[in-house]
């Protein structure tokens, strides 16, 4: 056991086997009406790990990432987000989430500069302002710090959103399409952010209609459909100058 904690300690991310799940739902379901958008699902995710989700439009998937941050309240079964139920999360566990979703959540009228250092306020950050520029050179945003979010095109705002979402290196990313709207660039940078979030111990839930490639880093792969989540296969299916692309398995 004492090699096992010294080894993980070693590579700085949490040991898996001996971690409590990040997110577990049980049996979980959502209706609205007669219409049911989730059915039985059970989900865990350990700290450090990623999945993506992927399904077509109105799969539920969307659903699914609002529940676990606590927006949503499930029609049945259970969600646990931190061991807590996400239908009564404290602030100090919200705090610990952060979300890219369809909203940007973003404020037009105030500049990308003044957008990160609200939130990094919000976030009690030591130095929201150094953090903002931060965010902003990581993301490709620099040049443009200080015009208002209202004049960016969808590209744009999807770099700033998940600059947002990350400003207070959250211990858990629930990320709705991260890559929509994004150009080569941009996708490029997202995939980074991702992959370093992963590899400094966060836990990573993103949803997709197709699989994208992440070097570097292994997601486990669950389809929803109808409601009904299922894990698929991820496998490597092309190698192609050092970089490999993994796809759903067939």
């Amino acid at each position: 056991m004492r090699h096992r904690d010294q080894a993980a300690r070693r590579r700085g991310r949490p040991d898996r086997m001996m971690s409590a799940p990040v997110v577990e739902t049980h049996s979980l379901a959502k209706t609205y009406g007669l219409a049911p958008v989730l059915r039985d699902v059970d989900l865990r995710l350990l700290p450090g790990a990623g999945a993506f989700i992927v399904g077509g439009n109105g799969a539920g998937k969307s659903t699914l990432l609002r529940i676990l941050a606590g927006l949503e309240a499930p029609s049945g079964g259970h969600a646990l987000v931190f061991g807590q139920d996400t239908r009564k999360l404290a602030a100090r566990y919200r705090r610990r989430i952060g979300m890219m979703a369809h909203q940007s959540f973003l404020y037009p009228n105030l500049t990308a500069r003044e957008n990160l250092e609200f939130f990094g306020e919000l976030y009690s950050l030591a130095d929201p302002q150094a953090s903002a520029d931060q965010w902003l050179g990581r993301v490709g945003l620099a040049e443009v710090a200080d015009a208002r979010v209202r004049t960016f095109s969808r590209g744009m705002e999807q770099r700033l959103s998940a600059a947002r979402a990350m400003l207070a290196d959250p211990a858990l990313l629930l990320l709705d399409e991260p890559f929509a709207s994004l150009d080569h660039d941009g996708a490029e940078i997202v995939a980074t952010l991702i992959r370093g979030a992963v590899e400094r111990g966060a836990s990573v839930l993103a949803t997709a209609h197709e699989v994208p490639e992440i070097d570097g880093v292994e997601f486990a792969v669950f389809e929803i459909s109808r409601g009904l989540l299922t894990q698929r296969a991820y496998k490597e299916e092309v190698r192609r100058g050092g970089r490999i692309r993994s796809l759903l398995g067939r």
